[in-house]
């Protein structure tokens, strides 16, 4: 059997599609996925593009309507203050955990700055954004608290998408916020106490709260 004509990689090639137009905002929140024109579209069978869906609801990408129809997830404001409560218990007491481990090694994260001051697109630096507080996370050492934030990767990389994107086009100042911001972060891991980390990733989180009215 081929790799395009077996039924696990048409359904995962559909997803990686899909989650990639729902995150770039080619598909906008509330967006009708018919599941026939769906796989037109991409060329695959309803069976693929069904799973795809399915697996996208998981990560909160996509919701179902209780007739069974797919639509893009709509983040509500409450969304937006539930995933802010849970960044905020999660990601300062990571700092703290992790301030040890990457005191003694900066480089991930070194890495990670300089490709985000690279970066040449919006979407590149939600990216590089989320991926900049995972490695936080899983230098944290904690496994049960690095799940718990991966569980909320999907939606916090639509919501902070969607943030970043309306940011930019009213102050066109995103990346180099998201820079300054983790250079400051950076700086702390580098110099100060676990204490001061944590206190930094908290104030950091609240300023991200900051942003939500740019998305109205």
């Amino acid at each position: 059997m081929s790799l395009a004509s077996n039924p696990a990689f048409r359904s995962d090639s559909a997803a990686t599609r899909l989650r990639s137009e729902i995150l770039n905002g080619t598909s906008a929140p509330g967006a009708l996925l018919a599941e026939s024109a769906v796989a037109r579209r991409l060329g695959v069978s309803r069976v693929p593009v069904r799973e795809a869906l399915f697996a996208l609801e998981r990560e909160g990408l996509v919701e179902f309507s209780p007739t069974g129809r797919a639509f893009v997830k709509e983040l509500t404001p409450q969304d937006f203050e539930e995933l802010y409560v849970l960044r905020l218990a999660l990601e300062p007491l990571a700092s703290r955990l992790a301030a040890s481990a990457l005191k003694a090694d900066m480089a991930l994260l070194d890495d990670n700055l300089a490709a985000t001051r690279r970066a040449r697109s919006v979407q590149e630096v939600t990216l590089l954004d989320l991926e900049f507080h995972q490695i936080i996370l899983e230098a944290s050492g904690n496994a049960r608290l690095v799940k718990l934030w991966r569980s909320l990767r999907g939606e916090l990389e639509l919501w902070l998408g969607r943030l970043h994107r309306s940011h930019q086009l009213q102050t066109r100042e995103t990346l180099q916020e998201t820079v300054e911001a983790h250079q400051s972060i950076i700086a702390g891991f580098k110099t100060q106490s676990p204490a001061v980390c944590e206190r930094l990733m908290r104030e950091h989180i609240l300023g991200w709260r900051e942003w939500l009215p740019l998305s109205s």
